[in-house]
C-alpha cells in the first residue's frame, strides 16, 4: 500500500451513478487492496438479482439482507468497499462504517446522476417506480444530508475517473496527516 495513506478500509456512499463501483475498483488498485462491491455480494448472497430480490420481496426485506451483507464485509476487513445507495442511511451500517473505516461519499449533482443511471435502465429498482429525474431529485433531498456524515467529502461529474480516485487518495493522505 502506498506510504501515507489511511490503513482502515475506505468505504464509498452515495447515490447510484455516483461512480462508487468505477472509482471502487480504480481506487482499490491504486491502493494495492482488494475490491469489493456490496451489491454484487447481495446478489450472489441472494441468488438473485437486486430487482429480483425487490419483486420478490419488496425493499424492506433487500434492505435487511443489505445490512446483513454489508456488516459481514466490514468485519471480513476488506480495503474498499463500495455500498448501495440507501445502506449507508441504516444506522447500524453508518456506526459500523464510523468504527471500522474511513467513508467517502462520491458526491454527485441532478444532471451526472440521471445520465449515468439512463445507462442501465432495468438494473435500478427504486427508479423504475416513474420519472427517474424527480426520483433521483427526491433521493437527493433525503439522502444527502446522511450522505454528509461521512468523512470525506468528493465532488464527481462527467471529468475522468481517474481524477475522482486522485482526489480520493489526496484527501486520505490528508487524513492520515491529521492523525
Amino acid at each position: 500500500m502506498a506510504q501515507g495513506q489511511c490503513e482502515r478500509p475506505v468505504v464509498l456512499v452515495g447515490l447510484m451513478g455516483a461512480g462508487k463501483s468505477s472509482v471502487g475498483r480504480r481506487l482499490a488498485a491504486a491502493l494495492g487492496r482488494d475490491f469489493v462491491d456490496a451489491d454484487d455480494a447481495i446478489v450472489e448472497a441472494a441468488g438473485m438479482s437486486i430487482p429480483d430480490i425487490f419483486e420478490a420481496y419488496g425493499e424492506p426485506a433487500f434492505r435487511d439482507l443489505e445490512r446483513r451483507v454489508v456488516l459481514r464485509l466490514l468485519a471480513e476487513g476488506h480495503g474498499v468497499v463500495a455500498l448501495g445507495g440507501g445502506a449507508f442511511l441504516d444506522p447500524a451500517i453508518r456506526a459500523e462504517v464510523r468504527r471500522r473505516a474511513v467513508s467517502v461519499w462520491l458526491r454527485a449533482d441532478l444532471e451526472t446522476l440521471v445520465e449515468r443511471t439512463a445507462r442501465k435502465p432495468g438494473k435500478r429498482p427504486l427508479l423504475m417506480r416513474g420519472d427517474p429525474r424527480a426520483i433521483l431529485r427526491e433521493l437527493m433531498e433525503r439522502r444527502y444530508p446522511v450522505y454528509a456524515e461521512a468523512d470525506i467529502v468528493v465532488d464527481t461529474g462527467p471529468g475522468p475517473i481517474e481524477g475522482v480516485v486522485r482526489q480520493v487518495m489526496e484527501r486520505l493522505a490528508a487524513c492520515e496527516r491529521m492523525r
